[in-house]
């Protein structure tokens, strides 16, 4: 188990990002999905970081991050990953991000060089949310699981009178019904450590993006993994997986926890499965 260390990067527009990290060698940084933590990855910096430097970073508004007034779109979350990487002067990383953490690494893939990039590993994330622009027949493969009224209740709801019972909700799409109830409420405290108002501008933008152009011009060795049980189709990662040149592809089954939250609910397999890919080539 690598000792965790915790340290801090001024971003370009002077908000701090608080990041967790662990080992040594060639580095690995985790990228969280949305309202999610960088401490929810305690599992692989733990193991992980057995035999890679492993980074976590908290968004700008989450876990121990400033939480300014401004930022909360995808495109500055993946400026600040960019940041993150030039004041810590990684080179040679595989990234790693769950859900929203996808929608991160596509935009920074489009939007900087790629040069620090050495791999991808992309879990459980379409490249598109809205059910009602998605091309007839294909909502179920891209993720589109959002209705408009649906997405924008999302919103509504976190800038609303019970944000919490919002937050709920969004975390209980995530696990299967075998995760405890006190790590379900940890799940949902660290969510809460994003100012809801911020959470809702966040959602928004995730909501409105499409990344499905990106796919295909991605050029370091990627794996795309996604699970049988989870709110996305196994059919999401298929596509993604198919989208992107020689990308490898693992689905987590039901007996395998397959949730969305698989990295947590069966941390030992995922851990596993990463380190194989990162260890070949």
């Amino acid at each position: 188990m690598g000792e965790r260390r915790s340290g801090y990067i001024v971003t370009n527009d002077s908000v701090r990002l608080h990041y967790v990290t662990a080992g040594a060698g060639a580095p690995l940084v985790l990228v969280p999905g949305f309202s999610q933590s960088a401490a929810e990855f305690g599992a692989q910096i733990d193991d992980l970081g057995r035999d890679h430097l492993v980074v976590a970073v908290d968004h700008r508004g989450h876990g121990d991050s400033d939480k300014p007034p401004h930022g909360y779109r995808v495109s500055r979350l993946a400026a600040d990953l960019r940041d993150l990487l030039e004041a810590l002067d990684l080179r040679d990383v595989a990234l790693l991000g769950h859900s929203l953490g996808c929608a991160v690494i596509w935009c920074y893939w489009d939007l900087f060089d790629r040069s620090r990039i050495s791999r991808l590993v992309l879990v459980d994330q379409g490249p598109m949310a809205a059910l009602d622009l998605a091309p007839a027949g294909q909502a179920s493969e891209l993720g589109a699981i959002f209705t408009t009224d649906a997405g924008l209740g999302i919103a509504a709801g976190l800038r609303g009178t019970d944000p919490i019972a919002t937050t709920r909700s969004i975390v209980d799409m995530m696990h299967t019904p075998a995760m405890s109830e006190d790590e379900v409420e940890w799940i949902v405290e660290q969510n809460l450590l994003l100012p809801r108002e911020h959470a809702a501008t966040l959602h928004l933008d995730h909501y409105g993006n499409d990344w499905r152009d990106v796919l295909p011009h991605i050029t370091v060795p990627t794996l795309v993994i996604g699970g049988e049980v989870s709110i996305f189709s196994p059919a999401v990662a298929r596509w993604v997986a198919a989208q992107i040149p020689d990308a490898q592809l693992r689905t987590f089954s039901a007996a395998e926890s397959g949730s969305h939250l698989l990295f947590r609910e069966n941390a030992e397999l995922f851990n596993t499965v990463v380190r194989e890919f990162l260890s070949n080539g």
